[in-house]
């Protein structure tokens, strides 16, 4: 290394050295990194106390209440699909149709079988007519009368049994019409045209929108913790409650084959935030009580042990004071502060990894 790159090197030495011993020097005085008027930027919070609930977290599943799957009440082919998946549909129209022949050829077999029973019956109603006539001329015996008699209400009798068939098969007639129950959304067909359909096939679902209920199984434990009433918080999927409701049914028996309980809560969907079948986590709140409550940021741990620190006032400074902090869960994006705090105290909610014991900040 020649004179002139030594004699530069020395000199940047020594210029950086006089920085740092100024650096110090400010520090001594009250300065602080990246301060001004004595001290670090910090945001402050007033500690206050919340009411936290005391709760157990489950898996819910939500189902609509006007929500129906559709089976066919026959077995047969389908012939014809007239709606698609997502099409919103009023109540009574037609979805689909079962192949319909066979079953008309049966009504129209009853009712020509019909049609001659009201003329056997017609033709026993005259010569009832005739008999009692002649009867009361006295042409005839009684026992012709009564014979005839006993011919038109075996004819009435055989005609009514005939008019019930048809009725019956004509009602059945109507079952290989397949129409929605109420106004919805058409849901998946999983069924095509040319597929023989049996009374537990699924042909599709009609949702109609509106209130859900949470489902919600809890242990049998609990069974004397939960009542009408109990609050249950339906949470998002980042954990924040996306509506409260509470429990409007507990079912009266437990579920022998795993010892849990039945519960159920309606949920609000007015937004259409949820859908049917959709699982969701849920808090059943058994009780609130009042607890200090500070930000997480506020908090910095060592180890085991938890700290805040509290903007106090020293002479004409703000200087941070480590606390020591007994935290609880986590509510949302806060801690429940056991012990360490009270209410109406400044916590600093920044910068609490950078800070030590006594350091002078300014609260912005």
């Amino acid at each position: 290394m020649n004179v002139r790159k030594l004699f530069t090197f020395y000199s940047c030495v020594l210029i950086v050295a006089m920085n740092v011993a100024c650096n110090k020097g400010d520090a001594s005085k009250g300065g602080a990194p990246g301060g001004a008027g004595g001290g670090m930027p910090v945001k402050t919070e007033t500690v206050q106390a919340k009411p936290v609930p005391n709760y157990t977290e489950y898996i819910a599943t939500l189902q609509a209440r006007g929500s129906a799957i559709l089976q066919p009440d026959v077995e047969g082919q389908i012939t014809k699909i007239l709606v698609h998946s997502g099409e919103h549909v009023k109540a009574g129209q037609t979805i689909l149709i079962i192949d319909p022949r066979r079953q008309e050829a049966t009504v129209n077999s009853q009712e020509a079988s019909l049609r001659t029973k009201q003329a056997t019956l017609e033709f026993d109603r005259l010569d009832l007519e005739r008999k009692k006539r002649l009867f009361s001329e006295g042409v005839i015996a009684k026992q012709d009368l009564d014979q005839s008699q006993t011919a038109y209400d075996a004819a009435k009798a055989d005609l009514e049994a005939t008019a019930a068939g048809v009725r019956q098969q004509s009602v059945q007639l109507r079952y290989y019409t397949v129409t929605a129950p109420h106004d919805g959304t058409v849901g998946d067909i999983p069924v095509r045209v040319g597929d023989r359909v049996q009374n537990t096939t699924q042909l599709t679902s009609i949702d109609g929108g509106g209130p859900l209920e949470a489902y919600i199984s809890i242990p049998a434990e609990n069974a004397g913790k939960v009542k009408v009433g109990t609050p249950v918080d339906i949470l998002k999927e980042n954990g924040d409650v996306a509506v409260r409701t509470k429990v409007t049914f507990i079912s009266p028996r437990v579920d022998t084959t795993n010892q849990l309980l039945l519960i159920k809560a309606e949920v609000p969907n007015a937004k259409g935030q949820f859908r049917n079948y959709q699982l969701v986590h849920v808090h059943v709140i058994w009780d609130e009580a009042q607890h200090v409550v500070i930000p997480v940021t506020a908090v910095a741990r060592l180890g085991n042990l938890a700290f805040a620190y509290v903007a106090e006032q020293s002479g004409q400074m703000t200087v941070a004071k480590q606390r020591k902090i007994t935290t609880g869960d986590i509510n949302g994006n806060d801690y429940v502060v056991l012990d360490g705090l009270k209410p109406g105290e400044k916590i600093i909610v920044t910068a609490v990894q950078t800070l030590v014991d006594g350091m002078p900040v300014k609260p912005e």
